[in-house]
């Protein structure tokens, strides 16, 4: 297929998924705190979250399952397939919740970027409305009309930062040298967010199940691919732009990055005194495309697994799945507990799920049964095997951080 032909597909709202406020928030301080030294972090983990995906939309359109679906499938004793299935629903369910919290919370520090302040008594009206936009459009919109909106979203986001990256001329040479990997002095815990940030378990469930309803034979496989490899290097991009303008607007300055005001110093260069509403509504798109990625990627999960995909009655199970993930994520955010505790329970559960999926996803790679001639060559099971190691070591790395045995 000819890049000319191309046309967004359901690569974009893993896109969207990644570009969430945590993702602008890691980004612009790795920029106003280390330069372009942490470049390497988000080049390192776009290229393993294509691969990543990759596998899923091959597992996907090959088997003509979703992911959780085929996980199931392959798993020979019911009583594992039992114990399986209850795992990746409280692991997901756990995870995805933290993070809708933190999704709402972004939308909402938006909003008050666009109001110019503290929006005091009206806070959790606000909270509730975000909540109640994103399950609405989850629930009674078409598939095409949410993957739309949310390519619509990350369009507009990629293009403010873009058009800054290019107005305030960056060094590109010292953007090139980013590219070594090295960890500069207090910089390894902002390189293991940036990659966490962007390397997202769900998105995997979420593309399998988007690619299956899009394209329905394994002919359209190259097609897929593309759009995937297209949709997420676009998002990489643009992690990569949202670290460098903050690079070149706010590094050296000694400013401290605190709230949403301080971060939008990044964008007055396009903007001027229109930067702080310009980055509430790239926080608020942020927010709003992540609250409902983290549903709907875990509805679809509770779809393969109690329903048939595709039948009347599967769609209670995506309903309830979803809606369980806002309803927590809701409370979570009208608590208005500290990003702090949040980010506690999201590192957990990325830790757990991370190399799991990653292992589970590499062997139905390799499953001749499931996948006949499409399984991995030797050089995708190498590049697997890698970035299973990695995500492993990241994975320890953060679950030990985050219960206080490692500084």
């Amino acid at each position: 297929m000819k890049i000319r032909q191309y046309r967004p597909g359901p690569g974009m709202m893993v896109s969207a998924a990644f570009i969430g406020p945590g993702t602008v928030t890691a980004c612009t301080l790795a920029g106003a705190n280390f330069g372009f030294a942490l470049v390497w972090a988000l080049v390192f983990a776009t290229v393993t979250t294509i691969l990543l995906q990759s596998f899923a939309v091959r597992v996907a359109l090959v088997s003509r399952m979703g992911l959780a679906e085929a996980m199931m499938q392959t798993v020979r004793s019911r009583a594992l397939r039992i114990l399986a299935a209850l795992l990746l629903m409280a692991a997901l369910a756990l995870g995805n919740a933290a993070y809708e919290a933190g999704n709402i919370s972004g939308a909402l520090l938006g909003v008050e970027a666009l109001y110019g302040g503290e929006l005091g008594p009206v806070k959790p009206l606000i909270i509730l409305a975000i909540a109640l936009l994103a399950a609405t459009l989850i629930l009674f919109s078409k598939p095409l009309w949410v993957e739309r909106l949310l390519i619509a979203m990350v369009m507009l986001m990629s293009l403010a930062f873009l058009l800054t990256f290019v107005l305030i001329k960056p060094d590109f040479r010292a953007i090139f040298a980013g590219f070594i990997p090295r960890v500069p002095d207090g910089g390894l815990m902002t390189a293991i967010a940036l990659i966490g940030t962007t390397i997202v378990p769900y998105n995997l469930f979420l593309h399998a199940a988007s690619v299956r309803q899009r394209w329905h034979t394994v002919d359209s496989l190259d097609e897929a691919q593309t759009d995937s490899v297209i949709s997420i290097g676009i998002g990489g991009l643009v992690s990569i732009t949202i670290l460098a303008t903050a690079a070149a607007a706010l590094f050296s300055s000694g400013k401290e990055i605190s709230n949403a005001v301080d971060m939008a110093g990044q964008l007055s260069p396009l903007f001027g005194r229109f930067s702080s509403m310009t980055l509430g509504a790239g926080l608020f798109a942020a927010g709003l495309t992540s609250a409902i990625t983290a549903p709907l990627a875990t509805g679809y999960i509770v779809q393969e697994i109690f329903g048939k995909t595709g039948d009347e009655a599967s769609k209670l199970p995506f309903r309830l799945g979803s809606l369980v993930v806002i309803l927590s994520g809701t409370f979570g955010a009208l608590l208005n507990y500290s990003p702090v505790e949040i980010i506690f329970v999201a590192q957990i559960a990325n830790g757990l799920l991370l190399p799991i999926i990653a292992a589970f996803l590499l062997r139905l790679a390799n499953d001749k049964k499931l996948l006949g001639e499409h399984t991995n060559n030797w050089k995708a099971n190498l590049a697997g095997i890698f970035i299973l190691s990695v995500t492993s070591l990241l994975g320890v790395r953060l679950i030990a951080r985050a219960l206080g045995y490692w500084p």
